[in-house]
């Protein structure tokens, strides 16, 4: 039997909505944090490195890749944000941050030690940890999973954008 207490949280979040907190807030700065950093660590090296390298015509404009990962950060936040508020468990939880890790360690290996190779590894196992994520999510929000799928979507693309410079430089 829950208590009064218990009863009042339940019908407070009914009212104003599961999903948007403080937390959910907390994790989405968290993330385009993460991006911040990353985009840090790759600004020296466009201009001279990665302009030098042969890229594939499918290559977007340089001025795309800001607006797509500052939304895609914003989506990874606001869906951990969903999934935790409806009782994500604690592997959900430790599987997005190393999530955020493992995106933030691509940028030092391509632009940081200007080694393709070395981050289209770390892309494919970006892509596997998603995927999981993303059926984590699932079975606490399926909104949350869903929010998930443009995200899915254009890191498989930059990972056969990853593989094509990766070719084209080797």
């Amino acid at each position: 039997m829950e208590t009064e207490l218990e009863r009042l949280a339940k019908e407070r979040k009914a009212r104003c909505g599961a999903g948007w907190s403080w937390r959910t807030s907390g994790l989405m700065l968290l993330c385009v944090t993460v991006g911040a950093v990353s985009g840090a660590a790759t600004r020296d090296a466009i201009p001279v490195w990665y302009a030098g390298l042969q890229k594939p015509a499918f290559n977007p404009p340089g001025w795309v890749f800001g607006p797509v990962w500052t939304t895609l950060y914003l989506l990874l936040g606001y869906s951990m944000g969903l999934a935790w508020e409806r009782g994500a468990d604690r592997l959900a939880k430790t599987t997005f941050l190393v999530l955020l890790c493992v995106n933030g360690l691509w940028s030092l290996l391509f632009f940081g030690l200007r080694s393709p190779g070395l981050a289209l590894i770390d892309i494919a196992a970006y892509v596997i940890l998603l995927a999981t994520w993303m059926r984590m999510l699932a079975r606490h929000d399926q909104t949350a999973a869903w929010l998930q799928v443009p995200h899915l979507l254009w890191v498989a693309f930059a990972s056969v954008l990853n593989a094509s410079i990766w070719w084209l430089n080797r």
